[in-house]
């Protein structure tokens, strides 16, 4: 692939970027269905690959060098890449690639689940900025059977020593009288959020997953198991960080 100073024709980076071959990525052209730096493209335009460029508006990532990557995260592996305490941490898999991957946010020790690896710095800070406030999903079991009033308190609000916090959604999957199947979804990113609000209304944390965050899904991904983000997720991603661009110049604007 080209540097990014190095212009090429639209359809071959299209191609190279894995959107379609570039017979059909030129049909896209002409259907007037590319965008770049807000203009319809054109057959015979050339691009680099810093430009923006959007099919049917939602936006493609021209440099084959940035990767996405979805990690389920065992439980036992610390969310960094070098623990002080010599426990296993993520090198156990980011040495597998050739480029630097880093963590977007963390998962205790003691939590499984999604957890996204990328060397998209612009795209990592924006979905790490706490203004941003990425929406998260756990399935969390619990002690004890829980019931719809204390699910409902999850929902309202629960005052913890740092202040209060809700659950965008709770929802109760399963339940005996000795444990409950619980999901929450959380835009917070404070520490131990979900333990401590569990906790806080009596129900203690046995095992937490994380399934979802932002448009990145678990789904049937094994525990250690890696996937590079999918055309859709990828487009879901990029279209978060334009919005906070576009949000950017219009406070600049506005100030």
């Amino acid at each position: 692939m080209s540097s990014p100073d190095t212009a090429e024709r639209l359809q071959k980076v299209l191609a190279a970027a894995g959107v379609a071959s570039r017979r059909v990525a030129e049909g896209y052209i002409a259907q007037g269905r590319v965008v770049v730096d807000g203009r319809v493209a054109e057959l015979g335009d050339r691009v680099t690959l810093d430009q923006r460029v959007e099919i049917d508006g939602t936006p493609v990532q021209l440099d084959t060098a940035k990767r996405y990557i979805v990690l389920n995260k065992p439980v036992g592996i610390v969310s960094s890449l070098a623990d002080a305490r010599g426990r296993p941490d993520l090198r156990v898999f980011t040495d597998s690639f050739t480029e630097r991957l880093f963590n977007v946010g963390r998962l205790d020790v003691n939590t499984s689940g999604l957890l996204f690896l990328t060397n998209d710095g612009e795209l990592a800070n924006v979905l790490a900025h706490p203004s941003f406030g990425v929406e998260k999903t756990y399935v969390a079991k619990v002690r004890g059977r829980m019931l719809p009033g204390t699910l409902n308190r999850l929902r309202t609000g629960v005052e913890l020593e740092d202040g209060l916090i809700t659950a965008d959604s709770a929802k109760l999957i399963d339940a005996n009288a000795q444990t409950s199947l619980v999901e929450l979804t959380i835009h917070s990113g404070r520490n131990h959020i979900v333990r401590r609000m569990l906790d806080a209304v009596g129900h203690p944390v046995l095992e937490l997953v994380r399934r979802k965050f932002g448009p990145l899904r678990l789904g049937s991904l094994g525990t250690g198991q890696m996937r590079e983000a999918n055309s859709v997720e990828l487009g879901a991603l990029l279209t978060i960080v334009r919005e906070a661009e576009r949000a950017r110049a219009q406070e600049e604007r506005q100030g």
